[in-house]
Formats: C-alpha cells, structure tokens, sequence
C-alpha cells in the first residue's frame, strides 16, 4: 500500500483508521472521502474528498487523481439501523462496494472491505464457529456481508483483483460513539459507568458475543493487507477475535475498577433477537495462521484503557 482511500472515513472505523493509516504510511498518502462535510473537516490534516460512494463517476475520479492503489470501502448501515429500511441498507451496502470492486478492477487497486459477524446466522454452529461453515443471517446487514464476501471472492477469481477482508465482531472503542449496531452496549457501558455509576443494558444476560478493541482492529487491517498474498488459502473472509463475553461479564470486569457500578436491564427486542442469531465465540485459526493475526488486547486490559480513556474526555467536557 503507498496511495490509500478510504470510502466512508467518517464512520466508526474509518475515523479512526484514517489517522492510524496516515501514521504508517504518511499524511499526503491516505485520502479520506466521505459525504459529509462536518466529518471531513476533522480529518482535514492530509486530503480529504466529499463522496457519496454511490457516485461512480466522482469514485473513479478521486481514484484516477490521487493515483490510489488500495481502497478501504468502510460504507455501511449497520445492523440494527438497516432493519429500519432493509432495501436502503442494500442499496448503500452494495451500492458502495460494487464501485469499489468495479474501479479497483479498472485502476489496478486492491480493495478491503469489512464483513461481519452478522454473516452468520442461527443455524451457524455458534460455539467456537468454523472459518468455513453455514451462512444464512436474518438480518438484511447480514444479507449484504454475505453478498459482499462472494462478490469479492468473485471479482478476486474472474478478474484478479485484489480482495481481502476480515468478519469484524462487535468493535469497542475510546474515541468514536457507535451508530446503531447490535453490540453497541460494551461502548456505551463504559461510557455510563463514568458519567453515571450505572447502565442499563439492551441485551440479556448470557448474551456471549465475539469483541474487539478498536486498536486491535485497526492493526488487522494493516496486517490483512500487507500480508504475502501467496500465503492466503482464504480472502473474503477471515474470522477474528479477541474476546467473548456476555453484560454480565464485562460489568464484573468495570466493577473491579468501580466498586460501585451496577447494571440493570431494558432488553430490545429487536437487538435480542440479532445478537441470538450471532455466534458466541469464533474460531481465528486460519487468520493465525495464513497472516499471522494476534490481538494484543483482552477483556481486562482493554477495560483498563476504556476507563482511563473515557474518564479523561469527562474531565475535560468532550461529554
């Protein structure tokens, strides 16, 4: 990677990737393109591109300019907001990477783009899940990871491009608010268990879902696509993981540092009945294995940093 764009930078991940990438590969070299413009300022310190990724034209444009070689396409409705207009949700979820994967082939760049847990649904094994197993999400977020994976493995086999990914699971992180996913509530913990000594939580207890801290993400990407392509058995897409835990689990975790924090619960429905669908553990062997993932982050040191994190933007009224 020496020219990067990343689609969707003002997102969740992309935020925050695009600071990390412009650490490694310099300010000048990562573009940041995102529809809107109050997001764009902030990443205004290297270039920065208004896109609608629906937009094919001006896509290929920025590409053409900055004579990029590797897009990160970080577009999409997540989960619990796509189940509010599923046929939006598919046509900026595929929208987006069907131009990312068309103006990869034609440009010669490499494309990343994110899966999911949401690929996996209640008949999956939800125990310590296959890297290849049975795939049939009931969320329309789902749908499109699923969708995405085999488009891309697609355009990797019919016209040689260069396609990776990972299925991230639930991403917790200090700096970026989450933007209505179904694992949103081992961020918001952190953040009420600050600000108010208490949470209550939208998920059940013994709910167990797969989690990531946001700097172990972060360097997933870096490791996925600088990784030797000789030795990917598998592109589209690596299971990885770090953690599972269930509310119950992660509040012990904050209790150790806040005697004081309880939790209590208001369950969503909706949410409940995605994260069931979810697995609870997933095997990342093969990413072990063929690129050498290793996430340096558990629960108990990742709970450290949250806290010290958080605690300091309170004192300083960012909330």
């Amino acid at each position: 990677m020496k020219k990067i764009l990343i689609v969707g930078a003002g997102g969740q991940i992309g935020s925050e990737l695009v600071p990390y990438l412009r650490g490694i590969y310099g300010v000048n070299n990562v573009v940041a393109a995102d529809l809107d413009e109050a997001k764009l300022q902030a990443l205004s310190d290297g270039p920065v591109a208004k896109l609608n990724a629906l937009d094919g034209e001006r896509f290929a444009e920025i590409v053409k300019t900055h004579k990029i070689d590797t897009i990160f396409n970080m577009v999409a409705l997540l989960s619990a907001t796509g189940e509010k207009d599923p046929m939006l949700a598919w046509k900026i979820n595929m929208g987006a990477l069907e131009n990312s994967l068309n103006i990869a082939k034609d440009n010669g760049c490499a494309v990343f783009t994110p899966s999911s847990i949401g690929a996996f649904g209640p008949n999956t094994p939800h125990d310590n899940t296959p890297q290849d197993t049975i795939m049939q999400p009931t969320t329309i977020y789902g749908v499109c990871k699923v969708a995405g994976e085999m488009l891309s493995d697609y355009y990797h086999t019919r016209f040689g491009v260069d396609t990776r990914s990972v299925r991230f699971p639930g991403i917790i992180s200090n700096v970026t608010l989450p933007g209505g996913g179904t694992t949103d509530y081992a961020v918001e913990i952190y953040y009420d268990a600050i600000k108010y000594n208490k949470y209550t939580c939208n998920l059940g207890a013994g709910t167990f879902l797969d989690m990531l801290y946001m700097p172990d993400a972060l360097d997933s990407c870096v490791q996925l696509m600088e990784a030797d392509p000789t030795k990917l058995k598998h592109r589209n897409s690596f299971n990885i993981a770090a953690m599972s835990f269930d509310p119950e689990i992660i509040a012990a975790e904050i209790k150790k540092h806040i005697p004081t924090f309880t939790m209590d619960y208001n369950v969503d429905a909706v949410k409940q009945a995605i994260a069931n669908s979810w697995p609870n553990s997933m095997d990342d062997s093969c990413a072990r294995a063929e690129w050498g993932w290793n996430p340096k982050y558990d629960l108990n040191k990742m709970t450290i940093d949250m806290l010290d994190k958080v605690r300091v933007k309170f004192d300083k009224g960012m909330y």
